[in-house]
C-alpha cells in the first residue's frame, strides 16, 4: 500500500508540473539539441563510404528555411494561446483557466516549434563550421526531414485544436473529465486510503499549520510510516480542498510517548501539501464548484445562454451518477441495463 499512496504523490505532482507551460519546451529543447549532435555520431562509425553525399549547401538552405518559419510559427502560437486563455477565463471561469493552459494538444505544439527552431540553428551553425562529414551531413538531412515531417503533422493538428482552445463547450468538457477522474479516485478511496474513524468526538493532540491556504495533497504514505514508526494513532480533521488556518487543526494525534515533540510535529506537516488555490486533482468538490460557476454566468443576464446550463445539468448528473457507482462507469456508454 505504501508503494502505492507513494506513486499517487508522484501523480499529483506531475499533473502540477504538467499545468506549467515552460516544462515541455524545456525538455523538447534539450531533445533538440542532443539530437543535433547525434548526427556526428554516425562519422565515427565509418559509414560515409556507404551512405549518399549531401551538398552542405542543401543542408543549410532546409534548415535556414525552418529556423526563419519556426520563430514566427511559434509567435502566432503563443498570441493564440494567450487569446484562447483570455476567453476562456471571461467567457467560462477564471478558476478553469489552469485546466485550459494544461491542455496537452497546444503545450506539445508550442514544444514542437520551440524545438525545432532551436535544433535547425545549432544544427545550421554546426554545418556553417563543417562540424559534420559526409555521413553526419546525410544523417542531419534525415533528421531534418524528420522534424520537418513532424512540425507540419502538429501544426495541422494544433490548428484544429486551436479553433476549439478556450470555448465554452470545450472548457466545460476539460472541467467534466478532470471532475470525473478525482471523483472516481475519492469514489475508491473515499478515506484516502486510511481507516475511517469510529470515534464520535476525535481525541489526541491537535496538531496545527502557521500556513493559511486550501489543502491540495495530503502524503498518507508519510502519514503512515510516521503513525508506526512512532506507534501512533492520527485522526485526519481536513480533506483536500479544505481552507485551513492557524487555529484550524489538520489532525489529532494520539501518542503512546507522551507529548508530541516539535521534530514530530514538523514532519507530520509535510504531509500537508497548502497552497493559496484550490486545485482539481484531489478536490472533487472544487471541480464541481467550477461547473456550477460557468452555469452561473451562462445564466446571467448580461450572457443569457440557459442551454450551457442545461448542458452542465445533464454533467453534473452524470459524475453524481458515475462518481457513486463503479458499475456505471464501465457499463457507462456501452447501452447495457441493470436491474
Amino acid at each position: 500500500m505504501s508503494a502505492i499512496l507513494s506513486m499517487d504523490r508522484f501523480r499529483f505532482l506531475l499533473q502540477q508540473l504538467g499545468k506549467l507551460l515552460w516544462i515541455k519546451p524545456l525538455i523538447i529543447s534539450l531533445l533538440s539539441v542532443a539530437a543535433a549532435f547525434l548526427a556526428k555520431l554516425t562519422d565515427d562509425l565509418g559509414l560515409g563510404r556507404w551512405l549518399p553525399k549531401i551538398s552542405p549547401d542543401s543542408v543549410e538552405t532546409l534548415l535556414s528555411v525552418m529556423a526563419s518559419s519556426m520563430m514566427v510559427i511559434a509567435t502566432l502560437a503563443v498570441a493564440s494561446m494567450v487569446s484562447a486563455y483570455a476567453s476562456a477565463s471571461s467567457t467560462a471561469t477564471p478558476r478553469s483557466l489552469k485546466l485550459v493552459i494544461a491542455d496537452d494538444l497546444s503545450q506539445n505544439a508550442l514544444s514542437t516549434f520551440i524545438g525545432a527552431f532551436i535544433f535547425s540553428i545549432v544544427a545550421l551553425t554546426a554545418v556553417k563550421n563543417q562540424y559534420y562529414e559526409d555521413a553526419g551531413l546525410f544523417t542531419l538531412l534525415v533528421l531534418t526531414a524528420l522534424v520537418f515531417s513532424i512540425v507540419i503533422a502538429t501544426f495541422v493538428r494544433w490548428v484544429d485544436g486551436i479553433a476549439r482552445l478556450g470555448r465554452v463547450g470545450t472548457t466545460v468538457d476539460t472541467v467534466e473529465r478532470t471532475a470525473a477522474d478525482a471523483m472516481c479516485r475519492r469514489r475508491d478511496a473515499p478515506a484516502l486510503c486510511g481507516i475511517p474513524a469510529t470515534e464520535e468526538k476525535p481525541m489526541g493532540e491537535k496538531l496545527f499549520s502557521l500556513e493559511i491556504g486550501y489543502i491540495q495533497h495530503i502524503d498518507m504514505a508519510q502519514l503512515q510510516d510516521c503513525a508506526c514508526e512512532w506507534q501512533d494513532r492520527i485522526r485526519l480533521a481536513v480533506l483536500p480542498g479544505t481552507f485551513v488556518t492557524p487555529d484550524r487543526p489538520l489532525a489529532f494525534i494520539r501518542s503512546t510517548s507522551g507529548e508530541i515533540t516539535e521534530s514530530k510535529r514538523k514532519k507530520l506537516l509535510e504531509a500537508f501539501l497548502i497552497g493559496k488555490e484550490r486545485t482539481f486533482e484531489d478536490d472533487p468538490r472544487f471541480a464541481l464548484v467550477v461547473l456550477s460557476e460557468i452555469a452561473s454566468r451562462a445564466l446571467s443576464p448580461a450572457v443569457n445562454d440557459p442551454g450551457t446550463g442545461i448542458d452542465i445539468i445533464g454533467r453534473l448528473v452524470r459524475l453524481f451518477v458515475r462518481g457513486g457507482d463503479p458499475l456505471a462507469e464501465r457499463t457507462a456508454g456501452t447501452g447495457e441495463s441493470r436491474r
